[in-house]
């Protein structure tokens, strides 16, 4: 029989600043070479449980623990935070946060260094642990020029030279195209099983991370576990629905279908689904379903002509992009990292200016316009919540574009309160922001634009580290203001929101424009896929299982019908 090498015995903490506690009484085991699942809606306790199993609570995040936590069998507060590193090794959502060499090697070395281990050693051991990412061949590469995969491969490569035996994820597919976490995930697959590590797993993306097995998943909510179940068990159950967290798109369309979904049509994968029993309620549905009608036909409020830039003058990132935006339209911008879907939108802003080309706004050129005259047009969310963030507390930051801009405290305290509102931030006015989550943070910032009421909003990565609540809450919010006649255009990984919430999309692929075409139609070409490294849909394969005559238009109905059925509960 296998032994817990992570135990938690009725475990309790309390944050010091907290008035109650964030983890209440959890039991939980989890054993060697086990690839274990945690999700929870945020604010349940799940990134609580990493930072207690990874020492950063206590050492880094003060509060109150009783009960009993076991890394290999020792009480961890009998443990310093040195000996938890050499058991537990994580992985953050953020790589860029974990870097410590100038180059791709030194940072992998850096534990050992430490460790004082001899340079040949030392040498072997780094090439080792690059081999097993597939990162070797970039040891002599800036870790902060690779992209957002090669990041992952260099911070996983850095925990995996220590020899850890237990690998801990926080979010490690929050700034991956969607191509690139698919290998990630199966990268951590392939790690465990090579190597019989003990793998934990916290991330919002469920559907994204069963690409893979897992052997259990821990539902995390309000600071206790509510299951502990095998994914069969447990997408064959209500409890993510019950709790907010989505599940993988494909049962939903089934239990739209009036499909039973139970252990024996083996739910946990698209690929491995029985749907023999259930083609004809899939048929009908299909059949019984009316397509909305989405398209705008409005003037031009963006226009891009020939856009080419690069940071450095003998590269360019952008080879000449040119596209427009109509007014009220809600888009998305997709494509591989690196690919220039963020530069593009710094371009918009006015942060850097092409090195050819024209940016219009209502038909006239931007180029002569500061940073601030656009800002009062143009107001842009970027995808890392810290750098943005200027204040110390969340009213302060969400109220400061107000305060620049004269508006009086009145108004700007009924202005900030009913954002923060529609947020989900109002219970946290209050708060300071090194209190909150980097998806709350995301939130703060998000807020702080929005309440300025700018004509196009520009949103890189908006719904990254949310869970499904807040991340309908906000999307539902943005269209909201979109059917109000504001032009949303969204940078985005996420294949769903991109089919959900906008009608058009535009691929970048190598600093080119791809495609620019209806949602449905990018996520069901098989060449635009692998150009962009994008990822399919499982609704079009689940289509596709269950013979129906236009797969395209099933994904287009179904993605219309769960929009309503959501937002009218």
């Amino acid at each position: 029989m296998k032994k817990p090498v992570i135990e938690f015995i009725n475990f309790t903490f309390q944050y010091r600043a907290q008035a109650k506690p964030t983890l209440n009484n959890i039991n939980l085991n989890i054993y060697e070479g086990e690839k274990v699942l945690i999700v929870g809606p945020s604010g349940s306790g799940k990134s609580t449980i990493s930072n207690c199993i990874n020492g950063l609570i206590p050492f880094s995040y003060k509060g109150n623990i009783s009960g009993s936590l076991k890394i290999k069998g020792k009480e961890t507060k009998d443990m310093s935070i040195f000996e938890l590193s050499n058991s537990v090794g994580t992985v953050l959502q953020d790589p860029d946060n974990q870097f410590i060499g100038l180059t791709v090697a030194e940072d992998i070395a850096f534990k050992l260094e430490n460790e004082c281990v001899k340079q040949e050693e030392m040498k072997e051991r780094v090439k080792i642990a690059s081999e097993i990412v597939d990162i070797d061949n970039h040891l002599d590469i800036a870790p902060h020029s690779l992209s957002g995969g090669q990041k992952q491969r260099v911070t996983l490569a850095g925990v995996m030279v220590g020899d850890v035996d237990i690998l801990l994820f926080d979010e490690p597919l929050a700034n991956l195209d969607p191509a690139t976490g698919k290998s990630a995930i199966e990268l951590i697959d392939k790690i465990q099983k090579e190597t019989n590590k003990t793998i934990v797993i916290i991330e919002h993306r469920l559907e994204d991370v069963l690409h893979c097995d897992v052997d259990r998943i821990i539902v995390v909510d309000n600071g206790c576990i509510i299951a502990d179940m095998n994914p069969k068990e447990l997408l064959s159950s209500n409890i993510l629905s019950k709790v907010g967290i989505r599940e993988p798109l494909y049962i939903t369309a089934l239990r739209y279908a009036g499909c039973d979904v139970t252990s024996d049509i083996n739910p946990q994968h698209i690929n491995k689904l029985n749907i023999d029993e259930c083609k004809y309620k899939l048929k009908n549905w299909y059949n019984d379903t009316v397509e909305e009608n989405n398209n705008i036909d409005n003037q031009t409020i963006l226009e891009l002509k020939n856009i080419k830039f690069g940071y450095d003058k003998n590269r360019e990132i952008l080879k000449g992009i040119s596209f427009k935006v109509k007014k009220g339209e809600m888009i998305s911008i997709v494509g591989k990292n690196g690919a220039g879907k963020s530069t593009i939108s710094k371009l918009i802003c006015g942060f850097y200016k092409p090195n050819e080309g024209e940016i219009l706004f209502n038909g006239r050129n931007l180029i002569n316009d500061t940073i601030k005259e656009r800002a009062d047009k143009i107001g842009m969310v970027m995808q890392n919540p810290n750098q943005m963030i200027s204040k110390t507390m969340i009213f302060d930051e969400v109220a400061l574009g107000l305060r620049v801009r004269g508006v009086n405290e009145e108004e700007i305290k009924e202005r900030v309160f009913e954002t923060l509102k529609i947020c989900g931030l109002y219970e946290f006015r209050n708060w300071p922001i090194s209190a909150l989550s980097f998806g709350q943070k995301k939130r703060v910032t998000i807020a702080s634009i929005l309440v300025l009421n700018p004509e196009i909003i520009i949103l890189d990565e908006p719904t990254a580290g949310q869970d499904f609540r807040h991340y309908t809450e906000i999307m539902e919010f943005l269209k909201e203001l979109n059917e109000k006649g504001v032009t949303i255009i969204m940078i985005t990984h996420d294949m769903h929101l991109m089919l959900e919430y906008t009608n058009r999309a535009i691929v970048f692929s190598d600093g080119l424009k791809l495609c620019d075409d209806i949602a449905t139609n990018v996520i069901t070409d098989k060449d635009v896929i692998l150009k962009a490294n994008l990822k399919e849909t499982s609704l079009y394969d689940l289509a596709i299982k269950s013979g129906v005559e236009d797969p395209r238009s099933f994904v287009k109905k179904f993605i219309d019908y769960d929009r309503r059925i959501r937002t009218d509960e």
